[in-house]
């Protein structure tokens, strides 16, 4: 039954570098991230989990509002910086959606050189907008064996983030999840729609630290 297996989620304490992580497990949660246990409850009925967990860290009101203009011009500047993802600003929060195309060959994990360009222009936006929690979630398409997918999709979550961290983003942002096959968003029984679905999602939400800023401002 390929709908059977879900998602390993096993939480990893990290001490030191992601890359310490990376053989733990089979599907991982890495960094604090409770925004996005909680989202994901909220992204499994809205059919997407990176979507759900920043509509499930959302604030409200007008702290709110300051996030979303937080928000707002760093998605502007991702926009700008990177080529071949789609940026989408969602609730307060920032959806960035890669190819796998893009970052990876064919049924591998390591990334093509241009993808870890791409990477390093976004490192260097995350460390400028630094109050965000950020989750790296890994799909692909149902070609294969269920649970090789489950671990093909881990591991390229864990590639991005090992990129990111490898240029000073704190690996402490970061929340990790494989799919693998299980949250597809095109129809697996045409090329188009298996390219689709081999991709790595990142949802931007606002951490404690931007929260409490923000309802500070709104408070006067």
């Amino acid at each position: 039954m390929r709908r059977g297996i879900s998602a390993l989620l096993v939480v990893v304490m990290i001490s030191g570098l992601i890359g310490c992580a990376s053989s733990r497990g089979n599907g991982t949660l890495i960094g604090a991230g409770a925004g996005a246990l909680v989202g994901g409850i909220i992204g499994d009925k809205a059919g997407n989990t990176a979507v759900g967990a920043i509509l499930g860290a959302a604030v409200g009101g007008a702290a709110g509002a300051w996030i979303g203009s937080y928000m707002d011009r760093q998605a502007a500047e991702i926009e700008r910086d990177l080529e071949g993802a789609t940026v989408e600003r969602v609730g307060e929060g920032i959806k960035v959606t890669f190819d796998s195309g893009i970052l990876f060959d064919s049924a591998r994990s390591e990334l093509r050189p241009v993808a870890k360009q791409n990477l390093d222009r976004l490192a260097v936006i995350l460390q400028k907008y630094a109050d965000t929690d950020i989750l790296i979630e890994g799909h692909t398409d149902s070609r294969g064996e269920e649970g090789y997918n489950l671990e093909l999709s881990r591991r390229r979550a864990q590639s991005v983030a090992n990129a990111l961290a490898s240029k000073q983003v704190d690996p402490t942002r970061f929340t990790l999840i494989g799919y693998g096959e299980t949250q597809p968003i095109a129809d697996n029984a045409t090329e188009m729609g298996r390219q689709q679905n081999r991709r790595v999602e990142l949802a931007i939400m606002a951490n404690g630290k931007l929260k409490k800023q923000a309802e500070k401002r709104a408070q006067g």
